[in-house]
């Protein structure tokens, strides 16, 4: 069966499901509003498991990948929850000290595609963590649904702290070149921009998607940033132009985009809304950012 794309889809199912997995949405309510949208041999049901991640179909490089070393490793946060735990994804065999990247997943924890996004770094000669804001609540379940309900219940100010701490952590290990830059999807890409006003030493910030902080804030940030937005993503994409604005009035070193025909999601390729081509030329650029910044 040919792969699904947001083509595939009504529009008003697409926004349906985007509010849906961003808890704006309670699940009955989607099936519901989805169900007027099902054609014959569909259900709402069978509409929501189609536009659901599928970590198998996607997964780029292997867990075991011989060229990597990885493993699940812990670090303290003693302003945020106390210990968290992440994904370390390295060369295995490195010529030399490498950039960090902090990679920060979206609202549904450390999941397999964000492993695999490490690794990706990683084969790109990065040293890549992907630390778990869930692992206070037993860390990511196996389930998307059940993962999107315990990530409600975090005190986002402890998490913040935990990805401020998993920043520090990065820096002090003695593989990295101490040159830090941090990549985050939707939710993560808020947790970049937050971070980008917090840490005056960050090398680079790159946000997919993510929330924008308040103009005051913006006018913290000394990284440069990229920024990839979705055309059809009238939730975040909105912000957009007043941060620009922000980001001229501070002086901040950017480069934003946004791609058209994308949805919400477009780098993610576990679900239908994966675009290829955009995905291709966002990660394209964000390699070549990382390696201009991150290098020198």
């Amino acid at each position: 069966m040919p792969r699904k794309t947001a083509a595939d889809f009504a529009p008003e199912v697409l926004e349906l499901f985007d509010r849906y997995v961003h808890g704006l949405l309670p699940r009955r309510d989607f099936l519901k509003a989805a169900g007027k949208y099902a054609v014959a041999g569909a259900s709402a049901e069978s509409l929501l498991e189609m536009l659901s991640p599928n970590f198998a179909l996607a997964q780029q490089v292997a867990p075991d990948d011989a060229r990597l070393k990885t493993g699940f490793i812990e670090y303290a946060s003693p302003a945020g929850y106390g210990k968290l735990r992440g994904y370390l994804a390295q060369p295995a065999h490195a010529a030399g000290k490498l950039p960090t990247i902090l990679v920060v997943h979206e609202n549904r924890g450390l999941n397999p595609h964000i492993e695999d996004i490490a690794r990706r770094l990683a084969l790109d000669n990065f040293i890549a963590f992907a630390p778990d804001a869930l692992t206070p609540l037993g860390g990511y379940p196996g389930n998307e649904d059940k993962a999107r309900e315990l990530f409600a219940k975090l005190d986002q100010n402890k998490s913040r702290a935990d990805f401020l701490a998993a920043a520090a952590f990065l820096k002090t290990l003695p593989e990295g070149n101490g040159k830090l830059g941090v990549v985050g999807f939707c939710y993560g890409g808020g947790i970049a921009n937050f971070l980008a006003t917090r840490l005056p030493d960050l090398a680079a910030a790159v946000a997919f998607y993510g929330a924008q902080p308040p103009a005051a804030e913006a006018a913290k940030i000394r990284a440069p940033l990229l920024l990839h937005y979705a055309e059809h993503d009238e939730r975040l994409t909105a912000g957009w132009p007043a941060y620009e604005a922000a980001l001229k009035a501070a002086g901040v070193a950017y480069e934003g985009f946004v791609y058209p025909g994308t949805q919400h999601g477009f780098n993610n390729d576990t679900t239908p809304r994966f675009d290829a081509a955009a995905a291709k030329l966002a990660w394209q650029r964000t390699i070549a950012f990382f390696n201009a910044h991150l290098r020198r």
